[in-house]
């Protein structure tokens, strides 16, 4: 037993030992569910020992043995309405607790929330503060006592927001935005981490969410302001695939950045997404779209390898259609007349 424990000395219980509110209801759910559970699980175990037991067939007394059984009013309440029950209670619990700890929805408590843009990247984290101005990388500040909404994207692959002592784990995604509302009920220093496997620098994509009371949380902001300035550029540098970078600060962050981070649209001349979904709902950008193919590429920029080593990205030559010798036709069905027209 002495190897096990030890083994188990270096285990965290952030989850069943939550420092927030929102991991506190998450906690209260596990548990409520586990023992609504255990009320069938138990006496299974136990008459899984019992019944073999007791009607062994080298038992000495056999007058309770019925080979004409076939039917039992209570077995059969016992059996099905039980389980009924217990799923009845599963899923109320389940539903209340579901939506009182949506995501997308504000804490009761808290104040007003303290918004963050965090942004998973290869392999780091960026955090940007707007109602301050600045940015950290691989360091989350917080207030604590006070909720924060974070606003989460990533810039390339998937990747999961996890800060299991405050509760919560909700993933990010290139191009789109996903919102998470926690807060940290006392000061303290959480770990934090992606808790998706996104590629050789995984295990380095770890971060520490530092709880401060007002005073502490406004030095560190006024540390923070001391850094360099978080440009489209000095964002395209930091975006490179890099493993264990230390943390840093940027003490100016580049109006709409972030915007611009969802979108997928940082490098000067790339297409957003909303322009793209645009052009995509009134017919495309046509044949003249042909030729800005390379504002509209965006993950063979950013290849890797398997050592997280960027690939050269391949361009195959565009040859544009007037150019070609021989005649072409080509047929265009509109959408709204569904006119077939033929244009040479």
């Amino acid at each position: 037993m002495l190897p096990v424990a030890v083994s188990l000395a270096g285990c965290q219980y952030d989850v069943l030992v939550p420092q927030g509110w929102v991991g506190a209801e998450q906690r209260d759910l596990l548990i409520i569910s586990t023992l609504l559970m255990l009320i069938v699980i138990i006496p299974v175990l136990v008459m899984a020992v019992y019944f073999p037991w007791k009607y062994r067939a080298s038992r000495a007394d056999t007058s309770d043995y019925d080979p004409h059984f076939h039917h039992s009013t209570k077995i059969e309440i016992a059996v099905w309405g039980v389980p009924i029950l217990i799923v009845i209670a599963l899923g109320w619990y389940t539903y209340v607790y579901t939506h009182r700890l949506d995501p997308y929805r504000p804490l009761d408590h808290g104040g007003e929330p303290l918004v963050v843009e965090a942004v998973s990247l290869d392999w780091k984290w960026l955090f940007i503060y707007p109602e301050y101005g600045v940015a950290s990388v691989n360091e989350l500040a917080i207030p604590a006592g006070r909720q924060v909404q974070f606003k989460l994207t990533s810039s390339t692959v998937m990747n999961t927001f996890s800060v299991p002592a405050l509760g919560g784990m909700v993933y990010t995604m290139a191009g789109m935005q996903t919102q998470l509302h926690l807060i940290a009920d006392h000061e303290g220093t959480f770990p934090g981490r992606s808790a998706h496997y996104s590629g050789p620098g995984f295990s380095h994509m770890t971060f520490n969410t530092k709880a401060m009371n007002d005073a502490d949380f406004a030095a560190w902001i006024a540390a923070a302001k001391a850094g360099s300035a978080l440009t489209a550029q000095s964002y395209l540098t930091l975006e490179k695939p890099s493993m264990d970078v230390p943390v840093s600060s940027y003490g100016t962050v580049e109006d709409g950045l972030f915007d611009r981070i969802v979108g997928l649209c940082v490098e000067p001349g790339q297409a957003c997404m909303g322009e793209m979904m645009m052009q995509d709902k009134h017919g495309g950008g046509g044949l003249p779209g042909i030729g800005a193919k390379q504002r509209y590429e965006y993950d063979d920029k950013r290849s890797i390898d398997g050592f997280g080593v960027p690939m050269p990205a391949i361009k195959a030559p565009l040859t544009p259609l007037a150019s070609l010798d021989a005649p072409w036709t080509q047929q265009i069905c509109t959408a709204e007349t569904g006119v077939v027209a033929n244009v040479r």
